[in-house]
């Protein structure tokens, strides 16, 4: 059995991309296959002021937090600090990254992965550490993830590819996926997305669909040479192509 640890960056996933992240789809996840979750930490910003003198900040942020501990997950605060400088300008405050490493760190112990969720760049040495405990590390982020990250773990996902971990707003409600592609040939304007389905039994599984960029008509033909760029679209049988599987209304994650 492979002994699981959560440990996620919260403020950071926010301002990145990741808000409205669903903790319930990363218990899932960190549980796949032949895994059980040990620790489950998220760490968070309050701003005690605002939770004295706004009642709806309170509820909602209070809201929060009850939901992460119903999913499983310790909530741990880092209460904001304002500062007011010469000027008079005033600046906040709220790093729980020291809280996060050395409770990851005094943790790993009983561990034999760790998953990080976080995109800042001074966790590297939290993750070559943990790593020299002999657990494994992943790291998980959305927007703005720091390349040397990426680098020092041993696997790094894009959080927009983890099925259901970010809500996908579609006007129809038509069930749509998030990939990369994958041997694009620019000559002839095709290739295959690549993307994923999650499984309680096997985790993350690849799944690849051939597309053609007559169906991204926004999408700048040389976006398809990068596989770093994701894309959202629907999974449909192509009719007048012998029900062939193919993705359809490709969209750029940027747009």
């Amino acid at each position: 059995m492979l002994k699981t640890g959560i440990y996620v960056d919260a403020e950071n996933i926010r301002l990145c991309g990741g808000y409205g992240m669903r903790y319930d789809v990363l218990v899932e996840l960190a549980s796949a296959g032949n895994s059980v979750v040990l620790r489950a930490n998220s760490y968070l910003a309050e701003d005690r002021e605002r939770t004295r003198d706004e009642p709806d900040y309170r509820q909602k942020l209070y809201r929060y937090h009850d939901v992460l501990r119903q999913c499983g997950f310790k909530v741990i605060k880092k209460y904001v600090k304002h500062f007011v400088d010469d000027e008079g300008i005033i600046t906040t405050k709220a790093n729980a990254d020291m809280d996060l490493a050395i409770d990851a760190l005094l943790q790993a112990r009983n561990l034999d992965r760790v998953i990080l969720l976080t995109g800042d760049g001074d966790f590297i040495r939290l993750v070559l550490a943990l790593q020299n405990m002999g657990c494994r590390v992943e790291v998980i982020g959305f927007n703005h993830v720091s390349s040397e990250l990426k680098e020092a773990a041993d696997s790094f996902l894009s959080g927009f590819l983890v099925p259901g971990l970010l809500p996908m707003h579609s006007s129809n409600g038509e069930m749509r996926q998030r990939g990369f592609p994958i041997n694009y040939n620019p000559e002839r304007g095709f290739g295959f997305l690549r993307y994923y389905s999650l499984t309680p039994s096997k985790g993350l599984v690849p799944e690849s669909v051939f597309f053609h960029c007559s169906k991204a008509p926004e999408v700048n033909d040389n976006l398809f040479l990068d596989s770093s760029n994701i894309f959202e679209f629907k999974v449909v049988k192509n009719p007048d192509n012998s029900n062939r599987t193919e993705a359809w209304d490709i969209r750029s994650l940027d747009d």
